[in-house]
């Protein structure tokens, strides 16, 4: 992974977007049970809205686009996770600004941002038994494999099956953030549905990036 110009965004966010509608059903029982199983509903609402204007928004910068994405999401979410996502895209839109093309150290720098905003927000952090807990590690593998040598093909594949391997460790993990907290100890044997939901999105777009540059033609 070399640079990464608007279209290859584009990519991400739409295979994002599909993955989450894809997998309501699935996201939503994962989240019933310890809170309220709505989880995979409210996901799906707002970026079920993503796709039906993913056409139509600005794409002026790689910034502008995603601000787009951060405010159909906010809107569009319900729940805690409205806020919560949109502001992870609002605050990778701004790292991102007016650029037209994003070196590797951009989509970490975007993944962090997007991280910190989610955690500012909700007061989580690492360890929580939240999605942080798969995202975190996920952009850790991402920027060690970015750095080694390999292709982007390759690095993308290592941080989704890091973001795997995080997310199946909430399964020891006492939530201490959401509806799940209410629960206590009896939130342990259960994986967190916001990790599960990022490790099966970081794998989708794993694989539509390997089938796009399978060839090894990445962009330059």
């Amino acid at each position: 992974m070399q640079r990464s110009s608007l279209p290859e965004v584009e990519l991400m966010i739409r295979t994002l977007a599909e993955t989450v509608v894809a997998n309501e059903a699935y996201f939503s029982q994962l989240d019933a049970v310890v809170a309220d199983g709505d989880f995979g509903y409210s996901l799906a609402s707002g970026f079920s809205a993503v796709l039906a204007g993913f056409d139509q928004f600005d794409r002026a910068s790689v910034g502008a686009f995603l601000k787009k994405v951060a405010m159909v999401i906010s809107s569009k979410v319900g729940g805690a996770s409205g806020p919560l996502w949109g502001t992870a895209f609002l605050r990778a839109a701004a790292v991102a600004g007016d650029k037209q093309t994003l070196e590797p150290a951009d989509v970490i720098a975007m993944l962090r941002a997007a991280a910190g905003g989610i955690s500012q927000r909700g007061g989580a952090a690492l360890g929580d038994k939240t999605l942080l807990d798969a995202l975190i590690p996920a952009t850790d593998a991402l920027e060690a494999a970015l750095k080694a040598p390999g292709d982007g093909v390759a690095a993308a594949q290592r941080a989704a099956e890091e973001a795997r391997r995080a997310a199946q460790a909430t399964l020891g993990m006492i939530a201490k953030k959401g509806r799940a907290s209410y629960t206590g100890e009896r939130s342990i044997g259960s994986v967190d549905a916001g990790a599960i939901a990022i490790a099966v999105i970081a794998e989708a777009v794993s694989a539509a990036w390997r089938e796009r540059y399978s060839s090894g033609k990445e962009p330059a």
